[in-house]
């Protein structure tokens, strides 16, 4: 559905972005380059942007769909999402400290964390949309 299409592509700019803050973490660990902490916190608060759009999307889903028998996995994805957003933010305010305390363990642990649940949530909605359209 167009519905399920603009949800869908939401959702590929946190996946996007959560694994380009990583890639730039990585990266400055490894350059000790303040430019790369810089691209981290843009490309986390992209994604806070475009994650928001996706947890309220999934939240009036799951709300409006409450009586369908898939509403527990529509609550689990909702909660994926949520999780994901919120480790985003603290992960924004960790990089928004002095650049060169800005990553360290704890930026690095959080920017993995939030890769792997945006992985997490794209995964459940794509796999989702397949087995829609599958029964179709």
């Amino acid at each position: 559905s167009f519905s399920g299409a603009v949800h869908g592509i939401l959702l590929s700019f946190p996946v996007a972005l959560f694994a380009t803050a990583l890639a730039a973490d990585i990266a400055y660990l490894n350059t000790a380059e303040i430019q790369w902490t810089n691209f981290a916190s843009w490309a986390i608060a992209g994604a806070l942007v475009f994650g928001g759009l996706v947890a309220a999307w999934a939240l009036v889903d799951w709300l409006f769909k409450l009586r369908r028998a898939d509403s527990g996995s529509r609550l689990l994805y909702f909660a994926v999402v949520a999780l994901m957003w919120v480790l985003g933010l603290v992960n924004a305010f960790h990089h928004a400290r002095d650049a060169w305390s800005s990553v360290g363990t704890m930026g690095v642990v959080l920017s993995a964390a939030t890769t792997i649940l945006a992985l997490i949530a794209g995964w459940m909605f794509f796999s989702r949309t397949a087995r829609l359209e599958a029964a179709r």
